[in-house]
C-alpha cells in the first residue's frame, strides 16, 4: 500500500484513524471500523477472518500497533492448540486510566478502505456504502 504505516503486523494506510469500534463479530468474521468522528461515516475497517480469540473493548481511540509479546504468542498457541495464522496485538485508550492491551487471533485478515455512511441518503457517490445496519426510510 502506498503511503502505508507499519504497526507490528498491521500497516494503516495514511488517514485519520482515531476513533474505533466493533461493527461486527461472529464465527466469521470480525469487523473494527475506524475513523475521525464515527457519528456519521467510517473510512477503514480491519476485518479478521474465522476470528479465534478476540480482547478487544467494543469502543476504543487511538491505537498502537505492535508487534505480539513472546508470552501472548505462548498464551495463545496453548489456548488454541496451535499457531495461528494471524495475531494482531495493539494497546488502546478505552476511557479508562491506562491503555488496554487487545489482542486478535485469526485465520486471515485484510485492511479495507472506504467510505461507510451511518445514516440513509439517496445519493451515495462513487466508492460509498452504507453501514450493515443502515436501511432507507419506510
Amino acid at each position: 500500500m502506498s503511503g502505508a504505516r507499519p504497526y507490528g503486523g498491521v500497516r494503516l494506510p495514511e488517514g485519520s484513524w482515531w476513533d474505533w469500534e466493533v461493527i461486527g463479530w461472529d464465527a466469521g468474521q470480525f469487523r473494527l471500523a475506524a475513523g475521525h468522528d464515527l457519528a456519521h461515516h467510517h473510512g477503514l475497517e480491519l476485518v479478521f477472518d474465522q476470528p479465534a480469540f478476540v480482547s478487544c473493548p467494543a469502543e476504543f481511540q487511538d491505537p498502537v500497533f505492535r508487534a505480539p509479546t513472546r508470552e501472548e504468542w505462548t498464551g495463545i498457541t496453548r489456548r488454541l492448540g496451535g499457531v495461528p495464522p494471524v495475531l494482531v496485538a495493539f494497546e488502546a485508550d478505552a476511557g479508562g486510566r491506562e491503555p488496554v492491551s487487545c489482542l486478535v487471533a485469526a485465520e486471515g485478515f485484510e485492511v479495507v478502505l472506504g467510505t461507510v455512511l451511518r445514516y440513509w441518503r439517496e445519493d451515495v457517490g462513487p466508492g460509498e456504502r452504507f453501514a450493515p445496519w443502515v436501511r432507507p426510510p419506510v
